[in-house]
């Protein structure tokens, strides 16, 4: 599914995010920037031993050797991968409490943007934040991150945002989500093929 929204666009995939050819794709990180499991690992073997040592710098010099807060964002090269850049934030991690980690998740999206309009990249590829081994609930989780998202371009003069999102159930989630939020918001759809004629 894609939409376009204040002259930027918004499409939803299935797709390995280390492979997005996009300025920049976004690191669902843990707070000590050094890697871990599922997409942050993965963004780290595929950019090579490089990432690491410049996020030890980063700890060091810009986090004073503390760990990146939640819903916080850093930005990094992005090395061996084919996106330029990195950006790396740290989603929440599931207690229950949807109120709180409904702010964060959506500071997690925002501040990624943000930061990515301030280096003067035009295009970025997010993964589904938070719902892989920190359990946010998947159809909670998508419907803050379509509204962070396209809140963030309604107002702002960005260019293209990718969903790459890892499972079919995942994409599914995300285009309800989007469908839900869209009444509030002036958009175009572009293309709306459901999830099983994108993977059928």
């Amino acid at each position: 599914m894609k939409i376009e929204i204040n002259g930027n666009s918004l499409e939803l995939m299935i797709g390995d995010i280390t492979k997005q050819s996009t300025e920049a794709i976004v690191n669902a990180a843990n707070g000590t920037l050094m890697g871990g499991g599922g997409v942050d690992g993965a963004i780290h073997q595929a950019a090579g031993s490089d990432l690491v040592e410049e996020c030890k710098k980063i700890r060091k010099e810009d986090l004073d050797g503390n760990y990146l807060r939640t819903g916080k964002a850093v930005i990094t090269s992005g090395y061996e991968l084919p996106a330029k850049f990195v950006i790396h934030t740290v989603g929440p991690i599931w207690d229950g409490n949807n109120l709180v980690a409904k702010e964060r998740l959506r500071h997690s999206y925002q501040n990624s943007l943000q930061l990515a309009k301030e280096n003067g990249i035009t295009s970025i590829s997010f993964p589904s934040v938070s719902t892989g081994v920190y359990r946010y609930p998947v159809q909670l989780a998508s419907v803050v991150a379509m509204k962070a998202i396209l809140d963030f371009l309604q107002d702002n003069s960005f260019g293209q945002v990718v969903m790459t999102l890892f499972s079919k159930k995942d994409l599914e989630a995300y285009e309800g989500a989007l469908k839900q939020v869209l009444t509030n918001f002036e958009c175009v759809i572009l293309e709306n093929k459901s999830a099983s004629a994108l993977t059928g």
